[in-house]
């Protein structure tokens, strides 16, 4: 990036007005007609900032002082909110931060030129304790050894004593294991990070420890679960010959949820809805979107969610995901509530151009936060299924894939967004779309 670009340069003081909420927690101003970037800024402020970096067609910027607070500041309720960079909404009442949240999500699909007039709700969740899966770094220094997350745009990372997103115990779990790692006679900058993973119910807690150290030190590891006595499960990321090698040091690697009357096993390095508040709410939302009777494609299944809650009321349901230790768990979640699925371990594109068409098929897509590839889409569309229930974590994204099935002669007959990740930038959305007369020319 240039150090400049027009009147701005980095390190410029400047002084500015937030004229809306743009996508990652950023408010959009300009200045002397350029378009500048403001973290830590809401909508209607004036604030005094400072350039951190321009580029052509663009600046950003961070806060220096408030001159004029939206109505609906607040204090955050986070110790760590002005060093981490995980809730950029921490400073906003959380009524606002769903309003905020509806006019994100219509302002990316207005960029992405997908108009849709109607109302989106938003269906919130608890602020506190929602999150089931948090991966937290390592920093070591002379100082002793840090765990937390990234300070927003870097990567120093902040030591996190206190996390509001997770249950105490699971910041208990990963206290007692820094605490003990930093204890133990190994290479503190060999460790990398550490994923957590909690069962919604809390009765299962697994952590994997993310190292460079080689396989054969995991042995001075073993001290660990013992640190950390509420963990039914821990695993260990080591150097093997070969490249990196995943060790089950202690315990089961699984968790269960429940959704739909159907018990749920997963593993730790598998995907799953991160709210535990909120997930049986977005299997639902689903559900209600796909009319039942015809075939089901469910793509980026992972662990059967919503595979499996289609087939219990005796839908036809296929499921393509790419990650094995997932299809192992909805191979297994399948058999175990005595249901008839087929899942396949499969790149989504390569599937949804090779599998045999049906008639009548609705798909539901999960995608990634990077969405579809344009590859994908056009063997989605020579599909021509029915209905596309688009489930997504990233406005911009779900924008762009949107504008492409409209383009493909899709209709989008409705959109509604969850509050999975509250705090944050991040939102889920689910869009449903049929179709007229479709054309491939995606």
């Amino acid at each position: 990036m240039s150090e400049r670009v027009g009147a701005l340069r980095a390190g410029q003081p400047v002084e500015l007005t937030i004229e809306k909420a743009v996508y990652r927690g950023l408010g959009l101003a300009r200045h002397a007609g350029e378009v500048v970037f403001v973290r830590g800024a809401f909508d209607g402020e004036r604030v005094n900032a400072r350039i951190v970096s321009a580029a052509r067609g663009y600046a950003e910027a961070v806060v220096e002082s408030t001159l004029v607070a939206s109505p609906h500041r607040r204090e955050a309720p986070c110790r760590h909110a002005a060093a981490c960079g995980g809730c950029a909404y921490q400073y906003l009442a959380y009524d606002e931060q769903l309003r905020l949240k509806e006019r994100v999500l219509r302002e990316s699909l207005a960029r992405a030129r997908v108009v849709w007039d109607a109302p989106i709700p938003v269906t919130p969740s608890p602020e506190t304790g929602w999150r089931m899966r948090a991966e937290m770094h390592f920093a070591a220094s002379a100082d002793g050894l840090a765990l937390g997350f990234h300070e927003e745009g870097s990567h120093r990372v902040v030591d996190v004593v206190e996390c509001l997103q997770i249950s105490p115990k699971l910041q208990k779990t990963a206290l007692a294991l820094r605490s003990a790692l930093a204890s133990l006679p190994i290479e503190k900058r060999k460790l990398r990070s550490l994923e957590l993973a909690e069962s919604p119910d809390g009765a299962q807690r697994v952590a994997c420890l993310h190292t460079e150290l080689p396989v054969g030190e995991v042995s001075k590891l073993a001290s660990l679960a013992e640190a950390a006595a509420d963990l039914t499960g821990l695993l260990i990321s080591a150097q093997g010959p070969n490249g990196p090698l995943l060790v089950t040091a202690h315990g089961e690697p699984y968790l269960r949820a429940q959704s739909q009357a159907i018990d749920y096993r997963m593993h730790q390095q598998s995907f799953f809805q991160a709210n535990r508040f909120l997930y049986q709410r977005l299997v639902k939302d689903v559900l209600a979107r796909i009319a039942p009777g015809d075939p089901v494609l469910d793509v980026y299944s992972g662990v059967g969610l919503f595979a499996l809650a289609l087939a219990v009321r005796g839908d036809r349901v296929r499921g393509v995901e790419a990650n094995p230790l997932s299809v192992d768990d909805a191979r297994a979640n399948a058999s175990a509530a005595g249901l008839t699925v087929e899942f396949e371990i499969a790149d989504a594109d390569r599937a949804l151009a090779a599998m045999p068409k049906r008639r009548g098929e609705r798909v539901v897509l999960d995608p990634p936060r990077t969405g579809m590839s344009r590859v994908g889409l056009r063997a989605l569309v020579e599909r021509r299924p029915a209905t596309i229930t688009y489930v997504s974590c990233d406005p911009p994204t779900l924008g762009r894939d949107l504008a492409r099935l409209l383009e493909a002669g899709y209709r989008l007959r409705s959109l509604e967004a969850l509050d999975m990740f509250p705090d944050t930038f991040h939102l889920e959305s689910v869009a449903h779309l049929d179709r007229e007369a479709v054309t491939p020319a995606v």
